[in-house]
């Protein structure tokens, strides 16, 4: 590639982000880097009835927690700001002009109620209005009025919009890098609104504009802008302007069922669809984070980047700086990408395991008050004993409790099960052992123990059963007697003690 790569992730600020918008700004950044090039962030807010306060921010700490922070953006300026487009206001006007000026776009000065009765008149009749070649000589425009009456309405300050004069019988073939060959017939599409009545520009001026005094050289975005690709290669076209590589991302797809996955998904099927929590603030409703809900953000990218992409081989845990060496547009898929909550959870389970003991320990303790004044190497050791068998950080506390405190409460099912006549002598001979085990490790417990055990012939269900419960309060946990060495001798034996008397 000959040029520098730059490519865009452009939101609107209407809402939280999407973890649909954190795939796309991934896919983005994970190309940028791989090609040396910058990833910009361009907040599209041209639209202010549906500006949401925080949503901004929002993306931006979204962003940042994932690892993928923007090169430029918002606070970041690469010499090609303003990054709100907003801010960009002053630009888009002189384009439009310039579109007329060429004979590519129109005033048209139809009103709401002209067009809506058209719409009505068309539905009577079984057919649905389109303003493009085949009507706009007979409506209100300056194709249809003579240059004098075009003067006189825009010097009487009557409201217009600018629209682009899409070609007529011509049949466009398109390049995308997901989809290949993409034949458009422009007899089909509609002369879209460039210029709003209220002085700002609509989406598809002012996105091609940007990305073009921005440099853009590759725009990696959702499939449901694919509709719109025709237009904006028509828009290139007509301002004589190099358009950049194309490439529309899949949809992700609902755990069941058609559709694509939206933001009342995840109270519906149990899971997050945004990266952080979200409190909407015009009704108070708070929406679950991947961050709040325990998932690791490496984690979630690694899930994210295998939503529509792969790379051909059977890995499937990659690091950002793997996955940016392995990422290729031409990998990705056409087919949407189902999202699947279980393998969003299995993903978080193998980065738990990679996660040091040190850093795991740290959060741990942070988020149980229990542990509040629980000495952090303590916690540390006990981590390395119950890791394997979280997903999350929550769950070590339900796995490792009995490591910081005696049980108060126990499993009725494992008590029946280990409970049994004969139990009561069991457990007084077990604490005669454990007191006159002088090297109180794990290797001298285990041996004298089960050396006892072996040598009494008896079964060792009938005795670590009643053990482990004695110690963790059900039957299932780490080594027994890692358990035993880990709280001391004399917690051992008072736990112990604790059930006998409940015989």
């Amino acid at each position: 590639m000959t040029k520098k790569v730059r490519v865009r992730f452009a939101p609107s600020p209407t809402g939280p982000l999407h973890i649909g918008g954190v795939r796309t700004a991934l896919f983005n950044y994970l190309f940028a880097k791989k090609h040396g090039g910058d990833f910009v962030l361009r907040i599209e807010d041209t639209d202010q009835n549906r500006f949401v306060e925080g949503a901004e921010q929002y993306i931006i700490d979204s962003l940042e927690w994932c690892g993928i922070p923007f090169d430029e953006g918002v606070g970041k300026d690469g010499g090609f700001g303003p990054y709100r487009q907003s801010e960009r206001k002053h630009l888009y006007k002189q384009y439009a002009d310039q579109l007329i000026e060429k004979g590519h776009a129109y005033y048209a000065f139809d009103t709401a109620e002209a067009l809506d009765g058209h719409r009505k008149d068309h539905e009577e009749k079984g057919k649905t209005f389109i303003y493009n070649w085949h009507n706009r000589l007979k409506l209100t425009n300056s194709l249809s009025l003579s240059a004098e009456e075009v003067s006189a309405k825009l010097d009487a300050g009557e409201p217009y919009v600018i629209r682009y004069k899409s070609p007529q019988d011509e049949t466009l073939h398109l390049k995308d890098v997901v989809r290949g060959d993409v034949k458009i017939d422009t007899n089909i599409l509609d002369d879209k609104v460039l210029y709003k009545s209220d002085g700002m520009p609509t989406y598809h001026l002012a996105n091609i504009v940007d990305d073009h005094l921005m440099e853009i050289t590759h725009v990696i975005r959702g499939e449901e802008w694919l509709p719109s690709l025709a237009l904006h290669y028509l828009l290139y076209r007509s301002f004589e302007w190099e358009a950049p590589v194309f490439a529309h991302l899949p949809l992700i797809l609902k755990p069941t069922g058609k559709g694509k996955l939206g933001k009342r998904d995840g109270a519906k099927f149990g899971f997050p669809v945004f990266p952080l929590e979200w409190k909407d603030p015009k009704t108070d409703e708070v929406f679950a984070g991947f961050r709040e809900d325990g998932y690791f953000e490496d984690a979630l990218i690694n899930f994210l980047a295998f939503l529509g992409w792969n790379p051909g081989t059977e890995q499937e845990i990659f690091n950002l700086e793997q996955l940016i060496e392995e990422f290729d547009l031409e990998r990705i898929n056409k087919a949407g990408a189902r999202f699947d909550n279980d393998k969003m959870k299995w993903f978080n389970q193998q980065y738990m395991q990679l996660k040091s003991n040190e850093s795991l320990a740290i959060a741990f303790k942070e988020s149980q008050a229990e542990l509040a004044d629980i000495d952090v190497n303590y916690i540390e050791m006990v981590v390395e004993l119950i890791k394997e068998r979280a997903s999350f950080t929550k769950d070590l506390w339900n796995l490792s409790h009995f490591f910081f405190v005696a049980p108060t409460e126990y499993d009725a099912k494992a008590q029946k099960k280990a409970l049994k006549e004969g139990t009561g002598a069991i457990l007084n001979k077990l604490i005669e052992i454990i007191e006159s085990t002088e090297d109180y490790s794990v290797e001298s417990l285990q041996t004298n123990i089960k050396g006892w055990i072996t040598s009494n012939e008896i079964g060792f269900g009938k005795v670590m059963q009643p053990l482990r419960f004695a110690l963790a309060g059900a039957l299932s946990g780490p080594d027994l007697f890692q358990i035993m060495f880990m709280i001391g001798k004399q917690e051992t034996i008072k736990r112990i003690q604790k059930v006998i008397g409940m015989l």
